[in-house]
């Protein structure tokens, strides 16, 4: 039995990424280059060269450009958080890969959650913290 999950383990490693409301699940293993988010291209998911960029930098922290195959699954929030879910899931399954690079990815700040949330809006304000308008008259 110990035989047959030896053979069937492949060099694929998961990692979670996670930013404001948005959870990206990385899948990274040895290949070309080719990057795919949601079945799609990266330069097709992401318009922006912002976006992309920052998916792709913690790749280009350790010189990993065009030695994997990253396909990812990314939901919730909008493109900013996804695209900081997806550089802390692809700098976990780096480090996870190499744990040699963690100097690296800890300096660059690609392995630091980012917790900040959007304020909940409170009774008696407009918002979370705006109040309403005021008529003295």
């Amino acid at each position: 039995m110990a035989k047959a999950k030896e053979e069937k383990a492949d060099p694929q490693i998961w990692a979670t990424g996670r930013r404001k409301s948005s959870v990206a699940r990385v899948r990274l293993k040895p290949g070309t280059g080719k990057l795919t988010i949601n079945r799609r291209e990266l330069k097709e998911y992401f318009k922006t060269i912002r976006e992309e960029t920052r998916v792709l930098a913690p790749l280009r922290a350790v010189s990993g450009e065009a030695s994997f195959d990253i396909h990812v699954n990314a939901e919730g929030g909008g493109l900013t958080g996804q695209s900081g879910a997806i550089a802390m899931g692809i700098a976990r399954a780096l480090l996870k890969h190499n744990p040699e690079h963690e100097h690296v990815l800890r300096e660059a700040k690609f392995l630091t959650r980012d917790a900040r949330r959007k304020e909940r809006k409170k009774y008696g304000r407009r918002g979370a913290r705006r109040g309403f308008q005021f008529s003295k008259r």
